[in-house]
């Protein structure tokens, strides 16, 4: 696997793993963006968000923000 192969591979497991956690916690992508806000991501919407989700193409601050959001104190890399 090279390297650009790895990093989608791992975008997706990214994407999923913050989708799984959403479903565990129960929040919408709607509830979401009025939570990022007050972790600084003033302009996230329900349609940026699922777009970033689907294209697997996000910052480490928004996935640290999303964490937050969701009420997540910590993630073991091997659940990723």
């Amino acid at each position: 696997m090279d390297t650009e192969e790895g990093g989608k591979e791992l975008a997706e497991r990214l994407s999923r793993y913050i989708k799984g956690e959403l479903k565990k916690a129960n929040v919408t992508y709607e509830a979401l963006a009025e939570r990022l806000k007050e972790h600084g991501f003033q302009k996230e919407t329900k349609d940026s968000i699922k777009s970033k989700l689907k294209r697997g193409t996000f910052t480490a601050t928004f996935f640290v923000a999303v964490l937050l959001a969701i009420g997540k104190d910590g993630v073991r890399l091997g659940d990723l």
